[in-house]
Parts: structure tokens; sequence; C-alpha cells
């Protein structure tokens, strides 16, 4: 009886037993299965990530500017390696590198997960050090510059994890990152990977296709980099433009840079000095205030301006002279701007008025960006009318008191070159997915009215800035066989240490385009600070004109061609 009841107590004991144990496995399976597995899965899963490649950067002609080439990288993972003398000795001859060197790269790695042993490995190392426990390789996209300095500041650069960090690599930089795939996956207390749990696409970045041509590129980088050689001059500013349209051909800053190698440049290379620097324009400012003039119908064609054989004063607006002491008496605007006349221009921003003069300098862009699809553009300064005075009036018809970029003076000849409409310059004609089909397609931006009368634009061109390269400060820039127009510019640079401007340091400009009848290119040329102790000169005339009529004779000549 007595044995009977032990057997009962145990047979209950156990019964109790596997009660309270079914009941603990209900609770886990059912209640507490989310903490456990997502405390599992957090302490052994391992995480692949994939990484995009970055979308190519072509010209208009399908030339490449910038591309991804596939990079692969031999690692070690410190934590898991028993003996690294033993892993080093193995890879030493696989990666011909010292046995000790890679022993100590292991050894004192403050990253127990990770450390690089080697970049750019090639197929038959990676076979190799794969087999080895606790090596890995890894996949990655090493970004190069095919073209090197040629549209450096256009292109512009990545960072080591690339990150677009100056140029259309900065400005579109998400459209051409892409977004990087992920793989997890289950692993053992070693951390190796058992089964895949989860599997996020890589998704490739966009390319995108500029409107710059190479060519047309190397032109105006070529005529520009020897003139500036030429001049012992501080920098140098490019730009060929369509008219039409607004696009880009070509747009040179120097000095430039590698991208492939920007770290090793001097800050002032990297700056893209055709967007960000601002200058006083001088005379290439006075076809501008000309065309605002007989818009507003306050001068006419004919009508005689008396220049005051070469010096003009009166109350509220002091003494202006003439470049090099030239005299003039009665002169039409043709004249004017033939001969580059500041008191001709003077007494036309007179006549106009501060507020017709401020409201035309706006409708031409001055005071404003532009809206180029590049990073870092600067607005100018053109002071509020509230701030003008007869100094205003009179200096800023001939390029004075007033700053600009040249990106702003190309849009502004671009209005008069295009009959009075206004464009917005832009870099990027289209983006293309990595099959090469066009994702989107960039529409140029034209006003719908002219900002100016087109007889008053028309006449300015095909005219007066004629004129200048036949009879006036551009001879320089004339090509045979082609009408070209054009106006040139020589700015004094104000001192930087006191009031006033240096009677040395200039910014020699020429803008201008061909043919007059039917422009197809608008070009600017400017160089600042070219060395005037060399006894070359140091005008429009003399310096930025000569480059200008390389850059429209080679560019016209090969933009026939490609049409042929």
């Amino acid at each position: 009886m007595k044995n009977i009841r032990v057997i009962i107590l145990l047979f209950a004991v156990l019964i109790t037993a596997f009660v309270l144990l079914a009941a603990r496995c209900l609770y886990l399976q059912f209640f507490r299965h989310g903490y456990y597995s997502n405390l599992c899965t957090k302490q052994y899963q391992a995480i692949v990530i994939q990484r995009p490649q970055r979308g190519v950067i072509l010209d208009c002609q399908g030339r490449v500017l910038a591309a991804s080439n596939k990079i692969q990288t031999i690692f070690a993972e410190p934590r898991v390696i028993k003996d690294p003398e033993s892993v080093a000795d193995r890879l030493a001859p696989i990666l011909k590198i010292n046995a000790d060197e890679i022993c100590r790269l292991i050894t004192k790695s403050k990253n127990p997960g990770f450390v690089k042993l080697i970049v750019g490995a090639d197929p038959n190392q990676c076979k190799e050090a794969s087999k080895i426990y606790g090596i890995g390789i890894l996949s990655d996209w090493q970004r190069y510059y095919p073209a090197t300095s040629l549209a450096s500041h256009v292109v512009g650069f990545t960072s080591d994890d690339n990150r677009g960090l100056c140029g259309v690599e900065l400005q579109h930089d998400k459209e051409l990152h892409g977004s990087a795939g992920q793989e997890v996956f289950l692993a053992d207390a070693l951390r190796r990977p058992i089964k895949l749990k989860e599997n996020n696409i890589v998704k490739d970045g966009t390319g995108i296709i500029l409107t710059i041509d190479s060519a047309i590129q190397e032109f105006a980088r070529i005529a520009l980099l020897e003139q500036v050689q030429n001049f012992q001059a501080e920098s140098g500013v490019a730009i060929v433009v369509e008219p039409r349209t607004g696009a880009i051909l070509a747009l040179v800053s120097l000095p430039d840079f590698d991208p492939s190698n920007f770290r090793f440049a001097n800050q002032d290379r990297l700056r893209n000095r055709a967007i960000t620097d601002t200058f006083e324009p001088g005379s290439v400012f006075k076809p501008v205030a000309a065309a605002i003039a007989l818009d507003n119908q306050v001068i006419g064609l004919n009508d005689k301006i008396y220049c005051e054989n070469g010096s003009y004063h009166g109350k509220g607006f002091g003494t202006i002279g003439e470049y090099s002491n030239h005299s003039y008496g009665n002169l039409t605007v043709r004249g004017i701007l033939v001969n580059s006349s500041n008191i001709g221009m003077a007494k036309i921003g007179q006549k106009l008025g501060k507020a017709r003069l401020f409201k035309g300098v706006k409708l031409f862009g001055f005071g404003k960006k532009t809206g180029i699809d590049l990073p870092g553009e600067g607005e100018g300064i053109l002071r509020p009318l509230g701030q003008w005075n007869g100094y205003s009036e009179t200096r800023i018809p001939y390029g004075q008191e007033i700053s600009v970029t040249a990106i702003q003076l190309v849009r502004a000849f671009c209005v008069l070159a295009n009959g009075g409409y206004s464009v917005r310059p832009f870099l990027v004609r289209a983006t293309v997915d990595n099959t090469g089909k066009i994702v989107t397609l960039n529409q140029p931006a034209v006003s719908t009215q002219p900002i100016i009368s087109p007889t008053v634009a028309r006449w300015i061109v095909s005219d007066a800035l004629v004129g200048v390269i036949k009879e006036g400060t551009g001879k320089r820039a004339a090509v045979n066989k082609l009408q070209v127009f054009g106006k040139t510019g020589t700015a004094n640079i104000a001192n930087s240490d006191r009031k006033g401007y240096s009677e040395r340091d200039y910014v020699a400009s020429f803008i201008g385009g061909a043919p007059a009848k039917d422009p197809a290119i608008v070009v600017l040329v400017s160089i600042r600070k070219p060395n005037t102790r060399l006894g070359k000169g140091y005008t429009g005339g003399a310096v930025a004109a000569p480059v200008a009529s390389k850059i429209i004779e080679r560019t016209l000549t090969y933009m026939s061609k490609c049409q042929d």
C-alpha cells in the first residue's frame, strides 16, 4: 500500500512537471516568440551590403566624362582569426605583401570586424584569398574620370563613399547615387551565413547626359589656357552657349584640376569661377544699357549725343573720362558702342533715369541667379534702387558700380542674340537608366514674351556689335568668312585695402558670337589680372578677343561638319 502511494505521488509530480513544462513551452512559443526571435536574429545575423553602381556622366555626343569601375577589396575579420601569423603567411604570396605587414594590420586593427588588406585585387587573388578562414572579399565601385581636367568644374568629383562633392556630381547626387541593396542572412556564432532571411534589391544610379560637347570644351580650354599662360594671368573663364536654348556647350574655369586627384589640388583651383566669382563687367555691359534705352525710346538710332570731347563732369555724378584719354564729339548710339564711349553711355543713363535703368537691368537677369544646374552660383551685386544716386545712373551704363558673374553676362547676351527672348542656361540634357533608356529630357526654358523689342535686339547684334568687330575695339575677334558680333571690356579691379581702383590690375573680357544674322553661339572670354609688366597689353581687345576668335572659328567649323 505504501509503495502504491509513492508511485501515485511520483506520477502526480511527473504530470505536474509535464503540465508546467507544456505551459512554459506554450508561453514561449506564442507569447514570447517575437522577443526571442528578434534577440536571436540580432545576435546571429550577417548583413551584406550591395553598393549601387553610380550613374555615368556623358557629354552630348555620348563621350564618357565620369563612370564607375568594379573593384574588389580583400579584407580580414580579426575577431575570428585565431592565428594571425599563420593567416599572414598564407596570404603573403597571394597578395604580394610582406607577411609581417599583414599580421600587423590584423592584430593592430581597431575594428574587430573589418580591416582592408588590399584594394583593387585581381580575380585570382580574390579566389585564393577567399579560401582562407577569416578573409573576405568586398565588391565596390571606384569613380574615374577619363577626360581628367577637361571639364572638371562641370563634372565635379565624389568622396570615398561615392557621394558627390562638387559640380554635377553634387547637384545631381541623388539621381546618380542610386540605392544600396541588402542581404540579411541568419548566421552561426562565428557570423558565418547559414540561410538567406531578407533580400532588398540594389538599384543602380541614373546616368546623366550633359549639353557639354567635349570637342568644343577642348577648343575653349586650349585657347584660354594658352592666353592665360602667355599673359601670366591669375585666372580665366570661357563659356560657349546656344543662345536659342541656353544649352551650355563649353564651360571652362582656369586654373582647373584633375577630379581623380582633387585632394592634392589647391582649394583655389576647385572654385568654378564662371558661376561663383563676381566682377565689375566694364564696357561689355554697354550693349545691355543701350538696348534698354532704345527699348524705352529715350533715344533713337539717329539721335546724336555730345560726348564732351573726353571730359564730362557735373553736380551729383563727379567727373567721367574716356579710356586712354580719347576725345569724342557727337556720336550716335552705334558710334558710342563702336568707340566704347563712357561719356556717351553715362548720358544715355541720365536720359533713362534711375528707375527705368534699374528695371531694365533686372529684366536682363542681373542681381539674381540664372538658375544654372550647378551648385554654388553667385547672385552678383545690384544695389536696391533706393540706394542709387547720380553716380549709379551714369556709371552702371558702362559697367561700373555693378558686379556680375560670367554666366549672368552670357545670359544677357543670349537675350540680344535670341531676338529679345530670355533663356535659362542649363547643363543637363537628359537622364538615362542603365539600359540607355531616357528617363527625363530637359526642355529649354525660354521666355514666352520678349523682354526687349526684337527689333532693338536684332539691331544691337547685327549692326552695332558687328561694327565693334569691323571698326572698333573688337577687331581681333574677327573670323574669316564669318560675320562676328561682340563687345570688348576692360575693367579696373577695385582695391582690396583702400578705396578706389587699381591702376595695374584688370579684368579683360570679350563677349559675342556668330553668325550675326542668326547667332548659333554666344562666347564669353574673361581673363583676370593679365600681367601688365609684360608690355603685351591688358585690354579686352588685346587679351580676350583673340581667344574668342579661335573658339568661334573652331566651334562653328566643327558644328557645320557635325551637321553634314
